[in-house]
């Protein structure tokens, strides 16, 4: 008896081109025509249809991850909201240094509005504020 080997899955273009050659077929059929299946050592046939659906998103350019942080390890993703804890504190979590690329001991001066909080980076800063302070002595002599 002759074992099947596993296909080369397509790709890209192509990959688009043959789903809507197969028109009305389902899911499982155009992920198998496709080349997405395994064949196991008992020659069973398993779909894989998460490596199809995935190769199809990738194909048509829909961007679902946003910005890889390259670790590889999973864990939720950024939500822009936090809650004040039971002891008062404010945590903002490492997701949101890390895409700001902070670094342990970077300083932030805090301005509290009415129902605001504004964060701004001192050093990152200073340069600006110089330059402003200086263009309003400048205008004001002028």
């Amino acid at each position: 008896m002759g074992k099947k080997k596993n296909p080369e899955p397509l790709q890209g273009e192509e990959l688009l081109e043959k789903v809507k050659n197969l028109g009305n077929k389902s899911k499982e059929d155009k992920a198998r025509e496709c080349g997405y299946y395994t064949v196991t050592k008992s020659g069973v046939e398993r779909v894989n249809m998460m490596k199809f659906l995935n190769a199809l998103i990738d194909a048509e350019g829909i961007e679902l991850d946003g910005k890889q942080n390259g670790n590889g390890r999973g864990g939720r993703s950024a939500s822009y909201k936090i809650s004040v804890q039971s002891n008062g504190n404010l945590l903002i979590g490492a997701a949101y240094t890390k895409q700001m690329d902070l670094q342990p001991g970077d300083e932030f001066e805090i301005s509290l509005g009415r129902k605001h909080i504004h964060l701004r980076q001192v050093e990152a800063d200073a340069d600006v504020d110089m330059e402003e302070e200086d263009l309003e002595e400048e205008m004001a002599t002028a």
